[in-house]
């Protein structure tokens, strides 16, 4: 059963269709602040070799490192850095707290090379990832955050970190964990078995507003509400369950770390030692139920039905393909639970005063304009602050399937290269 979107069908979306023309290109390995390595492609106009302006291009999983928007700003004189974070195309560990250091090592590299003004380029989940970045990286760095939601330290206190000079942010959502907010099947009883649903909270049956797919549905405010309310209630007991076991872990070692701990019989040390060691696997089964998946009159725009994965979200929500699906707790916590991920745009857009270019795809089918586009434009603190929107547009710009050219990318590369010239060239 083939229920992966089209637009994936020919190869990843966010890929440039054709090679940068006179441009070079250095594969990378760079250390992290905490000793991790990251590996991407700096590309450079040729001829030179060290750019006045260059934008680093990441997303927390999604393999960045030749992003459609490379061949504009490239010709344009603009240098691109797109890079892996710790965790490429895996998100089952990611912490936002550890890979913000690894768009720092980006941001170092290019300060070290002599590069004056560096941009960051967030598009899709890369928005929220640059944001948290941007937002601790202005902070002194005693007033950083101390914790990660699972408890553990970040010690981003010790690290330097600079700050970027501009933002843009393309098709971004407020954040992983505002997605699942929106897209988690309420309806799920037990987090061990999928099938186990309240048929009174199941966006995709009839007797709640459902019609069969592509026709769109139309859900009555009060199922709305209950719905949307029992979703949330979800994400905490899932919150409080990886909490739970974030706790566990926690207590074990600070009993390694007792000095009475050799003093334990052999058998008790080993089974601290192996609580201490164990590190759990949440199953998050039906993240692909967004209302507005199905429902267009709930937040109204040019998508088309279904969602940026599947045109089928209601066979999709019981298929590996989603969000969030396979997490460890301190991911989960960190990432993906839009009750406690500190990588939410509207807690780190008011902290960042810096040039921003917000820019919201009409036809997209994850990224909605009031639900999400209009509030995270709302939310910039910096004065100077842009907003366009390309009615025509999808999630990634892409063109209609088969087809070799992009003109909405080209679209796009008009406005972010001109609003890049016009602040920084």
């Amino acid at each position: 059963m083939l229920l992966v979107a089209k637009t994936y069908w020919g190869g990843a979306p966010f890929h440039f269709r054709q090679e940068p023309e006179s441009a070079e290109v250095a594969p990378l390995l760079l250390e992290t602040a905490d000793h991790r390595q990251i590996q991407g492609l700096f590309w450079t106009p040729r001829g030179q070799p060290v750019p006045r302006v260059a934008v680093v291009c990441m997303h927390p999983r999604v393999d960045f490192t030749r992003h459609y928007s490379f061949p504009r700003l490239l010709a344009a004189g603009i240098g691109c850095l797109g890079a892996n974070t710790r965790n490429p195309n895996n998100d089952t560990d990611t912490v936002h707290e550890q890979i913000i250091l690894d768009v720092g090592a980006c941001v170092s590299f290019l300060r070290d090379r002599g590069v004056e003004q560096v941009i960051l380029l967030g598009n899709s989940g890369g928005g929220s990832l640059n944001a948290f970045y941007q937002s601790q990286a202005k902070l002194a760095p005693g007033l950083r955050l101390k914790k990660t939601p699972a408890g553990a330290p970040t010690r981003l206190e010790s690290y330097t970190l600079s700050p970027a000079d501009g933002l843009v942010y393309v098709s971004a959502h407020k954040g992983e964990g505002r997605v699942i907010n929106q897209c988690i099947d309420p309806g799920v009883l037990d987090e061990h078995d999928a099938f186990a649903s309240d048929p009174t909270l199941d966006m995709y049956s009839p007797s709640n507003g459902f019609r069969p797919p592509p026709e769109w549905s139309e859900y009555a405010p009060d199922f709305v509400q209950r719905y949307r309310d029992a979703q949330i209630q979800r994400v905490k007991r899932i919150d409080d369950h990886a909490r739970g076991l974030a706790r566990e872990a926690a207590e074990a070692e600070k009993l390694h770390a007792d000095e009475g701990f050799t003093r334990l019989p052999a058998h008790e040390q080993r089974q601290i030692l192996l609580r201490e060691a164990f590190e759990p696997v949440l199953v998050i089964y039906r993240t692909m139920a967004n209302l507005h998946y199905a429902d267009h009159h709930l937040d109204p725009s040019d998508r088309e039905y279904g969602s940026l994965l599947s045109d089928r979200p209601d066979l999709m929500n019981m298929a590996l393909t989603g969000f969030a699906r396979i997490c460890t707790p301190r991911a989960w916590l960190s990432t993906w639970s839009g009750l406690s991920s500190q990588a939410d745009l509207m807690l780190t857009l008011p902290q960042i005063e810096e040039p921003t270019l917000v820019v919201n795809a009409g036809r997209d089918r994850e990224i909605y304009p009031n639900t999400d586009a209009g509030p995270i434009f709302e939310a910039v603190a910096a004065r100077d602050r842009t907003f366009h929107s390309f009615p025509s547009a999808r999630h990634y710009f892409e063109p209609e399937f088969g087809a070799t050219r992009a003109p909405d990318v080209e679209a796009l590369m008009d406005l972010t290269v001109d609003w890049i010239q016009a602040r920084f060239a």
